[in-house]
């Protein structure tokens, strides 16, 4: 047992803390209990990687910003293409920021489109979420739920949803919690793959971003928010 549980956390690329560790053998076919699982990870030293908790400074109000919250009281969407988030986070490589734009399919919690810069603008945000749109057939009616910035405020990406007929969402003001699920993931994503690693440049970084989301989180990473499932086993599932 001991043997499998240093072989799961070696493929999470020593990521799974022992609750995922536990599902991961559960799903296996494993009669094992919670409590074991724990025990042998201590007494091993095997220790996930545990997130850093981060608060980003406020965006300045701005009259093109005041857009409602659609998701806020609203049902959990019961299928794909019915709520997407995104959001920026800020990446140091070389002493020089990058910037990752990220949309995700709440449903599964699929990462379906993301873009990587050196300038938060507007361009960003608006490639990560063509790019989502390339992969997915939407109908009109989709929400895209993101914080109250001026990357997803301005005319360009507002525009842009208006004509694929999606409905823009936004957090209430000083509501960071509104996009949690997005908070969340950059949380995991950087300390999975960023934090303790150094990168010769933008190349090497979008080389491990890619791994990580298309490879990883997407297709292998037990998720705790859908039933410990990866996000594309967990749409298979319910195809």
């Amino acid at each position: 047992m001991l043997e499998k549980i240093k072989q799961i956390f070696i493929d999470s690329d020593t990521t799974y803390d022992s609750p995922r560790v536990f599902k991961q053998l559960r799903q296996e076919g494993e009669r094992v209990g919670r409590s074991r699982v724990e025990r042998l990870m201590r007494e091993t030293g095997l220790v996930g990687k545990a997130a850093r908790m981060y608060r980003r400074k406020a965006a300045a109000v701005s009259s093109y910003m005041k857009l409602p919250n659609l998701r806020f009281d609203k049902p959990a969407p019961t299928a794909i293409n019915q709520q997407w988030v995104g959001d920026i986070t800020y990446i140091k490589v070389r002493g020089k920021w990058c910037y990752l734009a990220v949309v995700m399919d709440l449903y599964s919690r699929k990462i379906v489109g993301w873009s990587l810069e050196n300038y938060k603008t507007a361009e960003l945000t608006l490639s990560a979420l063509r790019k989502a749109l390339k992969l997915r057939e939407v109908k009109p009616g989709l929400i895209f739920h993101t914080d109250r910035g001026t990357e997803y405020g301005s005319h360009l990406m507002q525009n842009e949803l208006r004509r694929r007929g999606i409905l823009s969402s936004m957090n209430r003001p000083s509501t960071v919690t509104d996009n949690a699920h997005m908070e969340s993931f950059f949380r995991s994503m950087k300390t999975e793959c960023i934090y303790g690693y150094s990168f010769k440049d933008e190349s090497d970084l979008r080389l491990t971003l890619s791994d990580y989301m298309h490879d990883f989180y997407n297709k292998r990473r037990l998720h705790s928010g859908i039933s410990y499932h990866s996000p594309m086993e967990y749409e298979k599932r319910a195809a």
